[in-house]
């Protein structure tokens, strides 16, 4: 093995979304993350290069979680000759295989409708990658146990250790001849709803960090008041809530606090409707793994039965001509796609309507022009008035903010040799760079897409 060691930044380097680390030991190349590019065009359309190394070269893929930003471009990686396994834990996995059905459903029917409407520059407009792509990816997927060591290769072990975001999710620990690369992935909240309090890591030679919300703190304050004050206020304009929503752990925790809410009689017994046939998939991750969350199982069949689950598409629509007021909570959590769009497209534009953001809106998605106050919306090539009244809720995200980020450092018993601020877009990922540097004495950096760092393995 070389003395030598390169760290290849394929993505979330500068940007949020993307999230791709290939570490190359000279004999080895091991990715972390492989994750689609999302938000504005320029980023969106980089998902359709090729990547600046081989593919088919690349001997392994470690994920930390099973959101489309970290797994997504596993298809795209397997087309181009990936023949590795992909180990992750089983509720990664499992969340992993249903986003990238899902993925690959939408972009397929997408392409479709753009071709039946005309509305692509491209002709014929294609999908990214198919379902029987994402079926092929799937058949990659090896399980392996978290917070136990696992030896990869000669000299080279990982450990994937419980940090919280969503079901499944980990920090990776990958261990080189001795020198340990710290990856953060997407790092959870102290106080999760559902989720229990993330691990730490102890030791880290070379640190990865993501920054989403590292130039800020969650605003405190009663969610559950909050959200009974949008509920109410609503019902009151005789309108419908719509709330596009991250189908995995987003939706599960909005679920448990509208039936809580009910439970409390501090809202009406109005209909709820889960509208986001991932989101039923991920409800099933949540029965299969109790052990990765704080619901019980009765209360997660109590939570369940409050809401009435969507399965197919003409139930949507009858969803949308019941003109009752009633509460929505329909994929995708930025707006990107998904089902909120059919809604959006008959709701937006009344003003009875109550729209709820529960999540990090990435720069250049629908959400984050809601967010903005956009006065109109574009949905599948035309326009639409917003009239709705728009509500932002951060405190409801599953990202850890700039003291939780902190705070997840605090048992590092040595500065690294190196730390990598990644996963944050440029402001957020600068201030928290300043912020280490201030708070820990730590000098790090902002690697830039498509950098490569060379590291010394005898370096002490």
């Amino acid at each position: 093995m070389t003395d030598t060691i390169k760290i290849h930044f394929l993505g979330a380097a500068g940007t949020v979304t993307g999230s791709k680390y290939l570490i190359e030991t000279g004999e080895k190349k091991i990715l972390i993350d492989c994750g689609l590019f999302q938000g504005i065009k320029k980023l969106r359309l980089m998902n359709w290069d090729y990547l600046p190394v081989h593919a088919g070269k690349i001997d392994m893929v470690l994920l930390t979680h099973g959101h489309l930003d970290h797994v997504g471009y596993i298809p795209r990686l397997v087309n181009m000759g990936f023949k590795g396994s992909v180990l992750g834990t089983a509720p990664t996995l499992n969340i992993a295989e249903i986003i990238l059905r899902d993925s690959a459903k939408i972009q397929e029917e997408e392409a479709a409708k753009a071709n039946e409407e005309g509305y692509s520059s491209h002709t014929p407009a294609e999908a990214l990658y198919t379902i029987a792509d994402a079926e092929k990816a799937i058949g990659h997927f090896k399980e392996i146990d978290e917070g136990k060591w696992i030896s990869l290769y000669d000299g080279i072990k990982a450990r994937f250790q419980y940090n919280g975001h969503i079901i499944g999710a980990t920090f990776i620990e990958l261990d080189v001849n001795g020198k340990r690369f710290v990856f953060s992935g997407d790092i959870g909240r102290k106080d999760d709803l559902l989720m229990r309090t993330p691990k730490k890591p102890e030791k880290a030679d070379v640190l990865f960090v993501e920054s989403t919300y590292g130039d800020r703190l969650h605003p405190i304050e009663n969610i559950e008041e909050k959200l009974q004050e949008i509920v109410n206020h609503t019902i009151e304009k005789g309108g419908t809530l719509i709330i596009p929503s991250f189908a995995v752990e987003r939706t599960q925790t909005l679920m448990y606090l509208l039936w809580q809410l009910r439970l409390k009689g501090l809202i009406p017994d109005i209909p709820m409707i889960m509208d986001s046939p991932m989101g039923a998939n991920v409800l099933n991750v949540f029965q299969a793994h109790p052990e990765w969350h704080k619901l019980s199982m009765a209360d997660c069949a109590a939570m369940c039965n409050a809401f009435r689950v969507v399965e197919d598409y003409r139930e949507t629509w009858e969803t949308i001509d019941n003109k009752q007021p009633k509460i929505v909570i329909a994929g995708s959590g930025m707006i990107t796609g998904g089902r909120v769009l059919t809604y959006l497209q008959q709701y937006i534009g009344k003003e009875s309507t109550s729209v709820l953001l529960a999540g990090y809106q990435a720069e250049g998605t629908r959400g984050r022009k809601l967010m903005e106050g956009a006065d109109e919306l574009k949905i599948y090539g035309k326009y639409y008035p917003v009239k709705a009244s728009v509500y932002n809720v951060q405190s409801l995200s599953a990202h850890a903010d700039q003291n939780e980020l902190l705070d997840w450092l605090s048992e590092l018993k040595e500065a690294p040799e190196k730390t990598f601020v990644i996963h944050g877009e440029a402001q957020a990922a600068d201030t928290f760079r300043v912020k280490i540097k201030d708070t820990l004495g730590w000098d790090a950096q902002i690697p830039e897409l498509y950098s490569i760092e060379e590291l010394n393995l005898n370096q002490s």
